[in-house]
């Protein structure tokens, strides 16, 4: 039996990440999860939106210009609505001085990459079965069998809501602009994108009630795609589905503890946050950035699976992930409420926040991940 460094359990993005992060460093280790992918995963009509921080990791494994270029979008402009005339927030990557402020990228496209790299990775091997490793990092996603083996608490705070994904065909080009409505009770979300068709396809995020997103998982495309036109209000043009829906329940987590001796957990694993932010997988690559910089710097007689060297990866995290997770669940919270005084509010709010671009590029910069 060979004997391996790091047990990565997972292969989702944030695990085969991690893999290649680790194996690039010299370090035996050893990937469990399939490598072929599921019938699901084929047909995954889901859309990510990486910023600064998780291109440059993904560049930096070799990955980043292997995706083809219709499967990586740039954003350049974002416009955020909110539920009355005249509320709205407007990001620009000109105003930050950055190129984009995002890059919209297909699911299923950068899992496929990822797996080609790890074939090319010499010090990674794929197992069918966990095997000893000095550390074992945790990468299974939100439903981990292995984190509740070890009795980490990781209870989610449901939060009645229910997202609904589907890839859209547009009669206007999308010009690079992301668009958000963030509205009582509902948060929907077009992120443009080149496929199928490029310049006039978004990815869609729409995040519901779980019993308005069943009522609309039940309707037939015709029916679907008039509620969607009539949400979105034409500011996109006539929208169309291109794709199957998919459609996930809506949690906030963290797991506690995150580590312990010779484990630790990453990604969705470790933290679930809203989709209205599109930072789940930032979050999870900025884990795995983090770890592997933690792992590299150790002194030379430190095991790899040493606590308090597995503490210095906590104190970098808990705060941006905890962060994150208020944030998100804070604006949920806040959009969904229907009292007439907080509607105001929040509206007021977004054009207050509009005309104060010193706020708005520290906030994009928080996004960016620079």
């Amino acid at each position: 039996m060979k004997s391996y460094q790091v047990l990565v359990r997972g292969s989702g993005c944030v695990g085969r990440a991690l893999a290649l992060a680790l194996g690039a460093q010299g370090l035996r280790v050893a990937l469990l999860g399939s490598e072929q992918p599921t019938a699901a995963q084929r047909e995954d009509v889901r859309t990510y939106a990486l910023n600064a921080a998780s291109v440059a990791l993904l560049r930096e494994l070799k990955v980043w210009d292997s995706l083809p270029p219709d499967a990586r979008t740039p954003v350049h402009d974002m416009a955020v609505a909110g539920d009355e005339a005249g509320s709205l927030l407007e990001f620009s990557a000109w105003q930050q001085g950055v190129a984009e402020l995002a890059f919209i990228v297909d699911a299923a496209e950068l899992e496929q990459q990822l797996a080609v790299a790890l074939r090319f990775a010499p010090h990674v091997h794929r197992v069918d079965a966990p095997v000893p490793a000095e550390l074992v990092a945790l990468c299974e996603g939100r439903d981990s069998q292995a984190r509740a083996e070890l009795g980490v608490r990781f209870e989610p705070l449901a939060r009645g809501q229910r997202a609904i994904a589907a890839r859209l065909v547009a009669d206007q080009a999308h010009r690079g602009i992301a668009r958000q409505w963030f509205r009582a009770p509902d948060v929907l979300a077009l992120l443009p994108f080149d496929r199928p068709q490029p310049q006039h396809a978004y990815g869609l995020v729409w995040s519901l009630p779980e019993q308005r997103a069943n009522d609309l998982l039940a309707l037939d495309d015709a029916a679907f795609e008039a509620e969607l036109n009539e949400a979105s209000g034409g500011a996109a043009g006539r929208l169309s589905l291109a794709s199957g829906r998919a459609s996930w329940p809506l949690s906030l987590a963290r797991a506690e503890p995150l580590l312990g001796p010779g484990w630790v957990l990453l990604g969705d694993a470790a933290h679930t946050v809203h989709p209205l932010a599109g930072q789940g997988l930032n979050l999870g690559l900025a884990d795995v950035a983090a770890l592997a910089e933690v792992l590299r710097r150790r002194e030379a007689w430190r095991p790899l699976g040493d606590e308090r060297l597995l503490r210095r990866y906590q104190r970098e995290r808990q705060a941006a992930t905890w962060a994150m997770g208020e944030l998100t669940d804070g604006l949920l919270r806040l959009f969904a409420s229907e009292a007439a005084p907080l509607r105001s509010l929040r509206n007021q709010g977004l054009s207050l926040l509009n005309a104060l671009p010193p706020l708005k590029r520290w906030l994009t910069g928080r996004a960016l991940g620079v």
